[in-house]
């Protein structure tokens, strides 16, 4: 039976140091070259969790971005990650004060040199609204990636960890910079001016039915399709810098016997601005169109579309827009529109102008 002195022992252990702290070194080297990214956490599904496994509901935001970070330990191969929880509610409490505040904080973590893209968690109700309202006042070029998911943390089949991964995947690909905000879901990629939520339920709930979607994700690989055409993030005219409100703008939606007394009522309300989510090629009632002709007249902003989710509404069809005084959504749905009209309202009034913002945006 051999032994080993204590004398072999130590010189064998001062011997492996050199390799171990080489060994150090490299990981360290992994590391640094790694891409920097910040995940700003919101809540929603993604971080929600069942009161009981069969459970259909749910409460949204019971997890933190900590807990959202460590459920997927394969990110560490992709980026080196950071995170900061913004707030955390479900996304149909999201309201304009939180889009301001995540706003500022997104520009905030961009214009920081060691952060190379911004990860936001995030429920699907409202993805599309904070989504587009990011990529109008986000200024960078930098990626900048909504992550949600259709399924709670603790669902059989969470969806959540896959789409946090691919994600990051994205944001971290070099094809990302220069897109503007991108949404990403159940290994979709989409542009943020594009996508609408079309199922209450399942996982391919985002659609981009106008122009398609922005590419795809396989485990990890990102392919992309074609660019956004619209002008988005840095080259936009807006910007939340120094801004603590934003105007009121309301949506309506037009159906059969459609009446004017709400609109009427928002008009006493103070509100700026009315969106009409149009029947066909946003269409209403005579009576509805009456008392939006009338609103127009008392200084409100008026913007037509479609009720259906795809499509142009264009100006002067069906509705002459030149005697009305409305205003044209062309591509955008009816929350999108009032997001554009929002931001619109606080550089200008002028109908006309509004309308290039439409055609531009």
């Amino acid at each position: 039976m051999s032994t080993t002195s204590p004398s072999s022992l130590v010189r064998s252990v001062i011997a492996a140091v050199p390799l171990l702290l080489q060994l150090v070194v490299v990981d360290a080297q992994g590391a640094s070259s790694l891409p920097k990214i910040r995940i700003l956490a919101t809540g929603g599904t993604i971080a929600g969790a069942q009161a009981k496994g069969q459970d259909a509901g749910y409460k949204a935001g019971s997890f933190n971005v900590d807990d959202l970070i460590n459920a997927v330990p394969t990110l560490k191969h992709l980026a080196v990650i950071t995170g900061e929880q913004v707030v955390d509610i479900g996304s149909q409490d999201m309201n304009n004060e939180v889009w301001l505040q995540l706003a500022k904080r997104v520009n905030a973590a961009l214009a920081q040199s060691d952060v190379d893209g911004v990860i936001i968690t995030h429920g699907t109700d409202t993805m599309e609204e904070t989504s587009y309202f990011l990529n109008l006042v986000t200024k960078s070029d930098k990626p900048v990636v909504m992550v949600g998911s259709m399924r709670p943390a603790t669902a059989i089949g969470a969806d959540g960890p896959a789409n946090l991964y691919n994600g990051v995947a994205v944001a971290t690909h070099p094809g990302a910079k220069g897109r503007g905000v991108l949404v990403l879901l159940n290994d979709e990629i989409h542009y943020a001016r594009e996508i609408t939520k079309t199922n209450s339920t399942q996982l391919d709930t985002f659609k981009s039915p106008n122009r398609g979607k922005a590419g795809m994700t396989n485990a990890g690989r990102v392919y992309w399709y074609d660019p956004l055409a619209a002008k988005h993030t840095s080259r936009t005219v807006f910007s939340v810098q120094g801004m603590d409100q934003l105007p009121r703008v309301e949506i309506f939606y037009a159906h059969a016997n459609m009446g004017r007394d709400f609109i009427d009522h928002a008009v006493k309300l103070g509100v700026k601005g009315i969106v009409i989510a149009g029947v066909g090629d946003g269409n209403m009632t005579r009576v509805a169109v009456d008392g939006l002709q009338e609103a127009v007249k008392k200084g409100v902003a008026v913007v037509r579309s479609s009720r259906t989710g795809s499509g142009i509404t264009d100006r002067n069809v069906e509705l002459n827009d030149d005697k009305l005084g409305f205003i044209a959504s062309i591509e955008l749905n009816a929350q999108m529109a009032r997001v554009l009209l929002m931001l619109g309202l606080t550089k200008t009034r002028d109908t006309d102008a509004l309308q290039k913002l439409f055609y531009e945006y």
